[in-house]
């Protein structure tokens, strides 16, 4: 009988289910406003960007989707919530403009900047490389992300200071209650 090629620990479970979560919310958020501004004569720019991280984005769903299958793992039961709260988030920050999705895209990748560097703390022994390979790779990504969201003006959309705050909790509700359920 074969050895089980990995460790399945409750914590590394949770790991796994929330990143895979997270990442299937911003792919959810990226569909939303790319609905709004590729409709938009004159956002052509802004939904390049946009597609440009939604791309990112659906890469790092894909790899989650196949640790998930990989490590026989199961989903968060939350995902048909976070697949209709991400695509509202998206195209109603869209319809507020480009500045207030690129606040959205601010406020998101700030949390997920946190939750990574987080997890990297915890797979700091050598164990998991490869997820810890992916995570670095990632968050280099929402990294990127944060950057071209603050280039485009997030800090000047309407009530940025309170979009932002509030799209942060959200999304800090969502990873513990991903973690878990």
């Amino acid at each position: 009988m074969s050895q089980p090629r990995f460790s399945n620990t409750p914590r590394l479970e949770e790991m796994i289910r929330v990143d895979h979560a997270g990442e299937h919310g911003a792919v959810r958020i990226y569909d939303g406003q790319l609905a709004i501004f590729d409709k938009i004569p004159g956002m052509e720019k802004t939904a390049d960007l946009v597609r440009h991280m939604a791309e990112q984005e659906q890469e790092h769903l894909d790899h989650f989707d196949g640790l998930i299958v990989e490590r026989n793992m199961r989903p968060t039961a939350f995902g048909p919530l976070w697949n209709i709260a991400g695509f509202a988030l998206g195209a109603a920050t869209a319809l507020m403009g480009e500045k207030a999705a690129m606040a959205c895209t601010a406020a998101v990748e700030t949390e997920i900047d946190a939750h990574y560097a987080a997890q990297l703390d915890e797979l700091a022994s050598g164990e998991e490389e490869d997820l810890r390979e992916a995570i670095e790779k990632f968050r280099a990504d929402e990294a990127e992300h944060k950057a071209t969201a603050f280039e485009q003006g997030a800090e000047a959309a309407p009530a940025y200071e309170a979009m932002s705050q509030i799209i942060r909790f959200g999304c800090r509700v969502a990873i513990r209650a991903s973690e878990k359920i």
